[in-house]
Formats: C-alpha cells, structure tokens, sequence
C-alpha cells in the first residue's frame, strides 16, 4: 500500500529548487517513506522529531539524505487523530 504524498508549498518550492539528480534522490526516498511512513520504531523510516529550541516539530517525522545534506520533514496523517 502507498500513501498520497503532498507538499507544503514552501517545500515544494525547495524541491524544485534542486538540481535533478538531487531530485530524483530525494523522490526515491519519498517514494520509499511513502510505502512506510511509520517511525523507525514501528518499523518504518522515519525518526520522531520533538520540540527543542521551541522549534513545535513534535509529531512531525525525518528521513536524513546524508550524502545530500537534505532532511526531508513529514507527516503521517494515517495514524493522525
């Protein structure tokens, strides 16, 4: 089962900053959170992201592209109630 990826458009806007192949990376890695967007602990791909520095990213999810330097911050309505 996949789910439906939307963007902010903010972030919309900085993936189409991107240069292709930067791109195409940061898909194949939505792509795969998409077919699994529960945290690490629920054996999915993500990693929970909290409040530090009263930054209110609690319940907001991350997948890190090292090599690239992107994070990639998501939500997983599926299991929002």
């Amino acid at each position: 089962m996949s789910y439906e990826i939307d963007f902010e458009p903010l972030a919309l806007q900085e993936y189409l900053g991107l240069d292709g192949s930067q791109q195409k990376q940061v898909s194949k890695a939505i792509e795969k959170v998409a077919q699994n967007p529960l945290p690490q602990s629920e054996g999915g791909y993500g990693k929970p992201l909290g409040n530090k520095g009263n930054s209110k990213l609690h319940g907001l999810l991350k997948i890190k592209l090292k090599k690239l330097g992107i994070r990639v911050i998501y939500k997983n309505l599926s299991s929002a109630k």
